[in-house]
């Protein structure tokens, strides 16, 4: 069991910290501590935060952890920062389902499956680094190879990309086809 004061240093670290610390690096710093006790520490802070009633929880996203504000409180949040949040076009919004499903995956391969020029948002989400370049493909012309970043998971709060929906969970928050149980009508033969 971590003491009391191990508890209270990966707090700190945690809190003053701007983006997700591992395991791996509370261990670099910690290094007086046996990782196994930070893990715990780790486990009880959370356990702590999601059944204290707080407003923040530590949150598992992007291969680390970070306090974050709980979900059901981001109208509140808005209002004090005055921010509409992040909003993504349509294209944007395809662009990254598809790399994020997909990677790594080429530009003409997204451009393959959304069937229109991809590139200005590609480069467009490179900009906002949600997407990160992997290398490049070695087939002929070299294409640049797309994956997620570390801030696409964090800014969608997943934990690593197992934690995506899969595609029976975003069909079941899809809405029901309202013409799903009409029968097909028959083609009549239109004669010339």
């Amino acid at each position: 069991m971590p003491s009391k004061s191990l508890k209270t240093i990966v707090e700190s670290l945690i809190f003053v910290h701007d983006q997700p610390l591992s395991l791996d690096r509370l261990a670099l710093i910690l290094e007086e501590h046996e990782r196994a006790d930070i893990r715990l520490a780790l486990e009880e802070l959370a356990r702590e935060y999601a059944a204290g009633g707080r407003g923040i929880v530590l949150a598992q996203v992007a291969g680390g952890y970070q306090l974050r504000s709980r979900p059901e409180h981001a109208d509140y949040i808005r209002r004090l920062t005055k921010s509409k949040g992040v909003k993504f076009s349509q294209s944007a919004l395809e662009t990254l389902s598809i790399v994020a499903y997909r990677q790594p995956v080429t530009r003409a391969e997204v451009e393959y499956l959304r069937g229109v020029d991809s590139g200005g948002v590609l480069k467009s989400l490179l900009e906002k680094k949600l997407l990160r370049i992997l290398g490049k493909k070695d087939v002929p012309g070299k294409p640049l190879i797309y994956g997620t970043s570390r801030e696409f998971l964090e800014l969608f709060g997943l934990k690593d990309l197992a934690s995506l929906p899969t595609l029976k969970e975003i069909q079941e928050l899809a809405p029901p086809d309202p013409f799903a149980d009409q029968p097909e009508l028959p083609l009549e033969a239109v004669e010339s």
